[in-house]
């Protein structure tokens, strides 16, 4: 699959009183009028690599300085843009789970007005029963999800313009099964399948970056956990990570897709960090996504107690949900115990919402800032640093993405004869996105010293 070229395009912006002036060898910024008797510097493409014409005797009248004289550097940071971000609820419809579906319901606007307050570009997508109250499927008691507004739309009919919802029958352990399923859109996962619901993969934006939430009270069949999971009555049976069948493939990152182990009329989409998903114009779709679960978790260090058990607090659950415990410290997500009650709710929406703003991914290309009073721009001598939680990483200069390399990284230019933006090379811009994830943190432009060399 292929997204349209409209979708990748990005515009940034350089913030309020800073401006480029862009000329065929590069730009410079004009300098106010000076006294009859001062030293005036005059531009040239042909003078020294500063761009001065300095007469010997002269006192230099800024940072940038003679080629032969020591170089002298100003820092200047740069507008980071952080990308768009896609939160995927997933929550169980079991009839057990009507209190926990009432929570969902009524802490979705304040999770919604934290993420507007930090100016994220945020879509909300649910995969649930849609509608009110409790319904009979089947003979089973199941409960619906209706996202009143301002998140939803009217009579929990509609969806709104941040807000989705994937009508899906979520069964108590086959939430992860159901998100390959539907996304894929796979034989027995298509609408009016019984565990099928429309496709929702064109809801999902290329560039952005990719939260999962999932809300249960069971385990998930696939075996993620590191101890495996239990299977009881199902087609098969595994208890060890390792000596499981299909030599641990399936799994909700890699599984290749392909029939699956507990209904052989059912076909198992392909795990989302799977070659399926990993598109050639713009990467891997699910790059950098975090898992974050609410769920019946009993101990921080043994995943085989579940809440309600061995004197934690709450009611007894139907299962400690390893496979989620993998997912959420294999991603750094955060997690909640649903035995917790409504005590639970508030300050996990409130932790969730912080995770999401602290992982949303930065974008790779900034415009170029322009340069401290009294220096110019000049294409040589411009550096880059990536200021960060481990400290400052400087990136050396290269000569357009062919020159990027696969483990220094580099950063480059748009342009080489007019430049508007610098790009980092893939392993610098991963370097930035682990790096630049608080307030503080950024991406820094030095003017006036020799560009290192990537």
């Amino acid at each position: 699959m292929t997204w349209p070229s409209s979708l990748r395009d990005r515009s940034f912006g350089i913030g309020a009183g800073v401006a480029l002036a862009v000329a065929s060898a590069g730009c410079r910024r004009e300098l106010p009028p000076a006294p009859a008797d001062a030293f005036v510097p005059t531009w040239s493409d042909t003078g020294p690599d500063d761009a001065y014409l300095v007469r010997p005797d002269a006192p230099l009248p800024d940072a940038n300085q003679d080629a032969s004289s020591e170089c002298a550097s100003r820092s200047v940071g740069a507008l980071i843009e952080r990308l768009p971000v896609d939160i995927i609820w997933v929550v169980d419809n079991s009839s057990s789970m009507a209190p926990a579906i009432a929570e969902v319901q009524t802490g979705m606007d304040a999770f919604a007005t934290r993420l507007g307050e930090s100016e994220l570009d945020y879509r909300l997508i649910v995969l649930s029963l849609r509608g009110v109250g409790e319904t009979t499927i089947d003979g089973s008691r199941r409960f619906r999800v209706c996202m009143p507004p301002p998140v939803g739309g009217d009579a929990c009919a509609d969806n709104a313009p941040r807000f989705y919802q994937i009508e899906v029958d979520i069964k108590s352990t086959q939430p992860l099964e159901q998100i390959l399923g539907t996304l894929a859109q796979t034989a027995g996962y298509t609408e009016g399948q019984e565990r099928g619901g429309p496709a929702w993969l064109g809801l999902l934006r290329p560039e952005a970056t990719k939260s999962f939430v999932v809300v249960t009270d069971d385990n998930a069949r696939l075996c993620g956990g590191p101890r495996g999971c239990d299977l009881s009555g199902a087609p098969w049976t595994c208890t060890v990570a390792g000596s499981r069948p299909f030599d641990e493939a399936i799994d909700f990152e890699t599984y290749p897709g392909g029939v699956s182990p507990f209904s052989a009329s059912v076909q198992m989409g392909p795990g989302i960090l799977a070659p399926a998903y990993d598109f050639p114009d713009t990467g891997p779709l699910f790059e950098g996504y975090v898992f974050n679960a609410i769920y019946g978790w009993g101990d921080e260090s043994d995943d085989s107690i579940a809440c309600g058990e061995c004197g934690t607090s709450g009611a007894p659950v139907s299962s400690p949900g390893p496979t989620y415990s993998a997912l959420v410290r294999r991603t750094g997500g955060v997690r909640a115990q649903l035995c917790d009650g409504p005590a639970a709710w508030g300050p996990f929406f409130e932790r969730l919402a912080t995770n999401v703003v602290e992982t949303s991914r930065i974008a790779c290309e900034v415009a170029i800032p322009a340069p401290p009073d009294g220096m110019f721009f000049i294409a040589d001598r411009v550096n880059v640093d990536i200021r960060g939680r481990d400290g400052t990483s400087p990136v050396g200069r290269v000569i357009g993405a062919s020159g990027c390399n696969a483990t220094t990284g580099g950063w480059y230019y748009d342009d080489e004869t007019t430049p508007t933006s610098i790009n980092l090379c893939p392993a610098s811009c991963d370097l930035a996105r682990e790096q630049v994830t608080r307030e503080e943190d950024g991406v820094d432009v030095k003017f006036g010293c020799d560009s290192l060399p990537g």
